[in-house]
């Protein structure tokens, strides 16, 4: 059964190489099949300047086996939308304060998409958030997500008008976490009950996050 594990810098050294292959398998979507050639690297993993201390991995683990994964970063400190796309923001401006994040990254492997690990996930960073107090998320997704997000019944706020990233049509967003959400994922997928696991040292996020600031 697939269920995603909460990693963070108190127990990252529980998984060492479980993050291993979550950074190699993110450079083989986002470099190998997607062509993102400017975050491609010699060593084969997906790995930049916002995978840091503070950064939460939720990642889709089945077995032994990293089927999916998301990446989550407060938008307290240094994150994509303020450092590299605040433009496509520019009509509702870039969403910031401890309890929002920026989630990035997100990817499940080939041949589980559009199934129930998907919805495994998409119920994965709705149940983290209201775990943790975060009311929202703010994304760059591509435009074929709006969909998706919907059926899985994400509210979804576009802050800025469409953009080709990457040959492909993006938009900026702030993403409501939701109970009603989380059990619209949840009912797609057939799952019933958490689908979080957690291991060793846990913290809550916001409070550290206003604590740091």
């Amino acid at each position: 059964m697939t269920q995603v594990h909460v990693i963070t810098s108190a127990n990252r050294h529980l998984y060492e190489d479980t993050l291993d292959s979550y950074h190699r398998i993110r450079h083989e979507v986002f470099v190998a099949e997607r062509g993102w050639r400017a975050v491609a690297r010699a060593d084969g993993r997906d790995i930049d300047s916002y995978d840091r201390d503070d950064t939460v991995h939720l990642v889709a683990i089945d077995g032994s086996r990293v089927v999916g994964g998301q990446r989550l970063t407060p938008t307290t400190a240094s994150h994509m939308l303020s450092d590299i796309f605040p433009e496509l923001a520019a009509v509702k401006g870039v969403p910031t304060g401890p309890s929002v994040w920026e989630a990035s990254r997100y990817f499940v492997v080939r041949e589980r998409r559009s199934g129930r690990t998907d919805c495994t996930m998409l119920a994965a960073v709705q149940e983290f958030g209201l775990d943790e107090g975060i009311t929202h998320y703010s994304a760059v997704i591509e435009t074929w997500w709006l969909p998706r997000l919907h059926e899985a019944g994400f509210v979804v706020r576009p802050l800025g008008l469409p953009t080709l990233i990457e040959n492909q049509w993006a938009i900026a967003a702030e993403i409501e976490v939701r109970e009603s959400s989380r059990d619209r994922a949840r009912a797609l997928g057939g799952i019933t009950g958490s689908v979080l696991v957690r291991r060793g040292p846990q913290f809550p996020l916001i409070r550290q996050v206003e604590h740091a600031t």
